[in-house]
């Protein structure tokens, strides 16, 4: 899943970044409301984690325009912010956002909720995901098979990930590209078959993954 970081202080973006990778996500950053608003129009976000107090402008107003241009309220946002007074609580989520945290905060609780922000729509209840005989841990980033631990990387991780909250539905390479990499990704690169080929490898059996020829990939409903 793809993620976006609006935020100008560097120490916790640095912060953020490491430990939102380490979890198995692709993190882009803005500091500013501009460079987010750049990039949110030529990238696809799972979510934003979007801070208040920006250099050329307010988090509110940002949320805003993320809202009219998302109809489908695809884009989740948590606001991250040292505004902790209840009326800013109430007018963040009245703005839009899915969650409010206040600063400071525990990473473990942030990763947590970012989780549940994400499977929200397509994976259930839990941390954990199941199709067939694979079973994911979003929380402990751990995959299995048949009780087997894969030792998967962080992208083919990524890219399981991805395919178990869309499973039977074909998914381009396109898109993987757009929610498992982040902006540095070359768009050209085979990194993505060559991610898919050795996730298959892994997972040890014929078909799991199925090529659909010039769509993409489909992972079986039934494993």
């Amino acid at each position: 899943m793809r993620l976006l970081v609006v935020e100008d202080e560097e120490d916790l973006v640095d912060a953020l970044r490491v430990g939102l990778v380490r979890a198995g996500y692709a993190v882009d950053v803005a500091c500013d409301v501009a460079g987010a608003e750049e990039k949110l129009q030529v990238n696809s976000y799972d979510l934003v984690l979007l801070d208040l107090n920006l250099p050329d402008g307010d988090g509110f107003e940002l949320c805003r325009a993320v809202r009219r241009a998302d109809d489908g309220q695809t884009v989740r946002i948590i606001m991250v912010t040292a505004r902790d007074r209840l009326d800013d609580r109430v007018r963040g989520l009245d703005e839009g956002a899915d969650d409010y945290l206040v600063k400071p905060f525990a990473f473990p609780e942030l990763l947590a909720r970012v989780r549940a922000l994400l499977r929200r729509d397509a994976a259930g209840g839990t941390a954990v995901l199941e199709v067939g005989d694979l079973r994911l841990d979003t929380a402990r980033v751990e995959a299995f098979r048949a009780g087997r631990q894969l030792g998967l990387t962080p992208k083919e991780f990524g890219v399981l990930h991805y395919l178990m909250t869309r499973p039977g539905h074909v998914v381009s390479t396109e898109e993987l590209l757009e929610h498992v990499w982040d902006e540095h990704t070359d768009p050209f690169t085979n990194t993505v078959r060559v991610t898919v080929g050795n996730l298959r490898r892994k997972l040890g059996a014929e078909g799991v993954i199925e090529t659909v020829i010039s769509r993409g990939y489909r992972l079986k409903e039934r494993v």
